[in-house]
Formats: C-alpha cells, structure tokens, sequence
C-alpha cells in the first residue's frame, strides 16, 4: 500500500516525555507548543491529549491560543482522553462527570475527532443493558459538540473480548459511537486479528498502533504503561493488523500509542521523528 495518503497520530503517552498514566505527574514536561512542533515537522496529522495535561495547558494558555498551535503546526485531528467510570453511581460518578463536561468542552473548543473512553478496569462482568444506556448518552453529548465516543478493548477489564464490545456499541447503536482497537490490547488479550472482521466498519472508530516483546511482564497493567515499544521493535504481526483493519472498512486516521519507560527518556524531536519513521514504515509491508 501507498503511504501517501496514510496519516498518523501521535497519541498523548507517545511524546509526552518522562511521564506514565497515574504516575507522580500526568503533565508533560515540555510544553504544548514544542510538543505539538515536534509532532508536526516529523509528519503526523494528529495528536491526543490526556486530560490532567491539557488542563494544564488550558490553564496556561487557553483555548484559542491552542487551537492556533495546532493549525500553525498542521495537526488536524485530535483525541481527548480518558473518561472513566462513565456508567457508575456516587462519588466516582460525580468525579468522572467532572471530567466529562471538561472532555466535552474541550472537544467543541479544539474539534476533536474523539473522545476515548474505558471500560471498567479490573471488573469481571459487564452490566450490558448500564453500560448501553450510559454509552448512548454520552454519545449524544459528544455530537453536540461534533465529536466520536470510542470504547476500548482492554484484556485486564470487563470488555475483554470483541463479543462484549460489540454489545455496547452495536446496542446503543449511536452514529458517532464505536470502538477504539488497540494492537496491544488485542494481542495481550488473546484476540484473533481476523475477528476484526467481526466488527461492522461503522463502529470502528479509532486504531492504535504500537509493539512489546513476546513475553509481558506482570502485573499487564505494568507492561502496558511501561513496556510498549515502537512499531518494528518487537513481536507482535503489525502489518497483519493494519490489513485487518483496512479489509474490516477503516478509513481514519492511525493512532500510535507508545508508553515505553525508555522511548520516554529520549529528546523530545528524536521521540517524535522515531515514532513517526517506524511506523509510517509498517504500511505497504
């Protein structure tokens, strides 16, 4: 396949810098602007932003001055995460529609494509019939403001397996609601690529891409956080996942999710124009 019309995104983790989810500090240490330069002189079209980092930024420099950073730099799609506990009750319901309503303005503000949401880390079973009603509002609000609701698959969680994604999104049935498929998740998960096909084009809405070594360490949670690699540097079939995806009907952008606690140590430009390089390179393969 031609890389040419391939755009790429660099998820938040990606070059954020020396900073992990949950960690003493989810706010990057270099500013939006370099970060965003950086991203768009090494090619990519796209950007995430992590909620604690760019209320950060928000703080510091608003809205408006963001959006121009963007625009100045070529970046054209953005993804906003991450919404947890968007089906519960009480306290951790109240948190999380907190940030909610900032995900939400934020979108309308910067026109993000999408806002990543979690299922329910570290839960066995999945309330189908909850997690549809709360999954069908919060896509409601998200087109308001013009954005994609994206449910991710993760292994260590009660949306496990494509079946149980499927239930969701396919019973809310929502134009702007649909799936966030990660290679890492699929591939920790024990998920065949194939059954990607399972899955109507219309509900896909967002991939990410990345790499790890054969074995994971544990608990899954560290080696997702600190053990994904770039495309090419370890094991997983790369390019028998993006042909599943492109045969499965997907058209949007591709994300790159890298957490690596050594790719995080780089400078940021070399963090960059490594993500970008390795994989660009895994298209037409």
């Amino acid at each position: 396949m031609k890389t040419q019309n391939i755009e790429l995104l660099a998820a938040y983790w990606t070059i954020a810098g020396d900073i992990y989810p949950m960690g003493p500090t989810e706010v990057s240490p270099y500013s939006f602007e370099d970060r965003m330069e950086a991203a768009g002189n090494a090619g990519f079209k796209g950007i995430g932003l992590v909620h604690n980092g760019m209320m950060d930024t928000v703080d510091k420099i608003g809205y408006p001055a963001m959006k121009a950073i963007l625009e100045k730099n070529g970046i054209k799609h953005v993804e906003l995460e991450f919404l947890v506990d968007w089906y519960h009750t009480g306290e951790r319901r109240r948190q999380s529609d907190k940030v909610r309503q900032e995900l939400l303005e934020a979108a309308k503000a910067l026109g993000a494509r999408s806002i990543k949401i979690g299922p329910g880390i570290g839960e066995d079973t999945a309330d189908i019939d909850l997690m549809v009603k709360e999954f069908t509002l919060l896509s409601q609000q998200a087109a308001e403001v013009g954005a994609n609701v994206v449910l991710e698959i993760m292994p260590f969680s009660n949306v496990r397996t494509i079946e149980t994604a499927l239930a969701v999104v396919e019973g809310a049935n929502q134009p702007n609601g649909g799936l966030l498929l990660d290679i890492w998740h699929l591939q920790r998960g024990g998920i065949d690529f194939n059954d990607i096909t399972k899955i109507p084009a219309r509900f896909i809405k967002s991939i990410e891409l990345n790499d790890a070594h054969k074995y994971a360490i544990e608990p899954l949670w560290m080696d997702t956080i600190h053990k994904r690699v770039l495309p090419g540097d370890g094991t997983f079939d790369i390019p028998a996942f993006i042909k599943a995806v492109q045969a499965a009907g997907y058209e949007g952008p591709w994300g790159l999710e890298v957490l690596s606690d050594t790719h995080r140590k780089l400078p940021l430009e070399l963090m960059a124009n490594r993500a970008y390089e390795t994989t660009i390179s895994q298209f037409g393969k």
